[in-house]
């Protein structure tokens, strides 16, 4: 069994932990059951990610299996990784969705999309990346009080290019978490709650002159800066050679330009910026993965 799964970008600057896009780069995933666990790694993560049981992807297929209620007897992986680990694209979340998605289709595909979605959202912790990563383009989710998950998927603009900035440095989610407040004023809330809501209308009604406010955000990315002190430089070079916008992607340290204009340019500004700064890495523009995760059968 053969399956592929995208990149992602959550939060898109306001939208934290409720949007996320998928991004065309990926991972790809071939399963075959197997007595016992084997993982072969190729791409990101060789030498670091386990190449056992313990491995991301493996415990996805053996979740499946769980959740089918069907016996697991062990499973042969070569994960082909294109997606860089810790950098705010959705390495994590990839994994997992291609785990369980390769579970299912083992077992003949007994899971429905929506469980294998809450399956996917309870490993990772929250539901932006693995709605976008399961369904493609770009998702709105909720997680409901039962466990289960409530994503809208909604089209993109065709005209608009996403360039990615991947930072040779890594970033813990669970760092970038940590330096968040558990509360914030009402006015930075009802901030979001407008810039988040004109971002959604923006993109819907082709309304790209508004973009660059409404990416604002006031939740996440101020109390991030201290992990990312060259965010700013980088994000207004990225302006400056024509972006309507520039964001953490995810919980970073990678950094989303919304482009119209010529993507190799701002894509160029960034990485000038970021060295400038001290900080080595490579920017791309990505198109939107419209199809999520896919499998097929081989041989």
């Amino acid at each position: 069994m053969h399956v592929r799964v995208p990149a992602t970008s959550a939060n898109l600057g306001p939208g934290f932990d409720a949007l996320a896009l998928a991004l065309a780069l990926y991972n790809e995933v071939t399963a075959a059951e197997a007595d016992g666990v084997s993982v072969t790694i190729e791409g990101e993560g060789v030498g670091r990610l386990p190449p056992g049981a313990h491995n991301v992807v493996a415990r996805g297929v053996r979740q499946a299996y769980e959740a089918a209620g069907r016996p697991f007897k062990g499973v042969a992986l070569t994960c082909v990784n294109r997606v860089p680990t810790g950098r705010g694209l959705g390495s994590s979340a990839a994994a997992w969705v291609g785990g369980l998605v390769a579970g299912n289709a083992l077992l003949g595909a007994p899971l429905s999309r929506d469980a294998l979605l809450a399956l996917a959202a309870r490993a990772e912790g929250h539901p932006d990346n693995v709605a976008a990563a399961l369904l493609g383009g770009l998702t709105v989710s909720c997680a409901l009080g039962d466990g289960r998950i409530a994503t809208v998927t909604l089209p993109v603009p065709g005209g608009v290019r996403w360039v990615v900035l991947v930072p040779e440095v890594t970033s813990a989610t669970a760092e970038a978490r940590a330096v968040l407040p558990a509360s914030v004023p009402r006015a930075d809330a009802v901030f979001n709650v407008q810039r988040v809501s004109l971002l959604l209308a923006a993109l819907q009604s082709g309304r790209l002159d508004v973009l660059g406010t409404a990416l604002d955000d006031r939740l996440h990315q101020p109390y991030r800066l201290r992990l990312f002190p060259w965010m700013p430089a980088v994000a207004e070079a990225a302006r400056a050679a024509g972006a309507l916008g520039c964001v953490l992607s995810g919980a970073g340290p990678a950094l989303l330009a919304v482009v119209t204009a010529d993507a190799g340019a701002v894509a160029h500004s960034m990485e000038g910026a970021a060295a400038a700064a001290g900080v080595r890495g490579r920017a791309w523009a990505f198109a939107v993965d419209t199809g999520g995760a896919v499998s097929r059968k081989v041989g």
